[in-house]
């Protein structure tokens, strides 16, 4: 994981190119200063390890005055930036970039999340995630008390869509598939369904987690009773179609798991500045 920040603070910077041509004619070699970070629009913080590796490859450093996961009121002062002020300004717009795409993430999954709140249900993220970002969405969405989803295609078996319609021509069935995935020592075994059938076929099969596909709550309903009185134990999980207005509904409807895109694929950026003082 550290690496992986070290990559993104690389890029971050790597797009404002080599050399800051305008802070090289206006100001002093090694003139100390700090920028103060405002959380201009409040919400919650996320991403303080991205803009600290961004910090320490310009030679500056952060002292925070709360952690990832904190709420912040609007205009308030989350930490300062120490360092020459040439480092600083060349550190500002790439840590910047980053933490209002973090604290963007991290305020949106927070309103979800207090949205379910008092039921068990877990808000998740996908894997509909920026390019070459997804170690920080993902970050950001645990730090607005999201939970974690599958990372990457390696660990769990996720049969959507366009694998049944693959299974229909291969002449494998879905228990057939899923049985080779547990001999090969996979144990997240996860179907998504679109129909009753689909539901009654992939209990057969042994899948531990229905994911209920752009379906009203009352089908997560429906489908989760029939679900859980096939296969006791098994995790159902509503995901498309999923907004803040109507997340409730599903929570309550008996969804173990709530995934929603929109959180990483649709975010506003959060606020942040950072005011240079001497």
């Amino acid at each position: 994981m550290t690496s992986e920040v070290e990559r993104i603070a690389a890029i971050a910077l790597a797009e404002d190119g080599e050399t800051d041509i305008t802070t090289a004619l206006t100001v002093p070699v090694g003139l100390p200063a700090q920028g103060m970070i405002e959380f201009r629009s409040g919400g919650v913080l996320a991403g303080a390890a991205y803009a600290d590796a961004v910090a320490r490859a310009c030679e500056c450093r952060i002292v925070w005055r709360a952690p990832d996961g904190r709420q912040i009121p609007p205009g308030a002062t989350v930490g300062s930036v120490q360092g020459a002020l040439g480092r600083i300004l060349r550190a500002e717009r790439p840590m910047l970039n980053l933490l209002q795409r973090a604290c963007g993430i991290a305020t949106a999954t927070r309103a979800y999340v207090d949205a379910v709140g008092g039921t068990p249900a877990r808000i998740l993220h996908t894997r509909k995630t920026a390019p070459g970002l997804r170690v920080l969405d993902i970050a950001a969405v645990l730090a607005g008390g999201g939970n974690r989803h599958r990372t990457d295609l390696s660990h769990e078996v996720m049969v959507k869509d366009n694998h049944w319609q693959a299974l229909g021509r291969s002449g494998c069935t879905l228990s057939q598939a899923l049985e080779r995935a547990r001999e090969g020592g996979v144990a997240a075994l996860y179907v998504e369904v679109e129909s009753v059938e689909q539901v009654r076929e992939a209990c057969a099969a042994g899948a531990t987690r229905l994911l209920v596909d752009n379906q009203t709550a009352g089908q997560v309903r429906e489908w989760g009773v029939l679900a859980r009185s096939l296969r006791p134990g098994i995790e159902i999980e509503a995901t498309g179609g999923v907004r803040l207005e109507n997340v409730r509904a599903y929570a309550e409807a008996g969804a173990d798991f709530i995934s929603i895109g929109a959180l990483t694929h649709s975010v506003r950026a959060a606020d942040l500045s950072i005011e240079v003082r001497f």
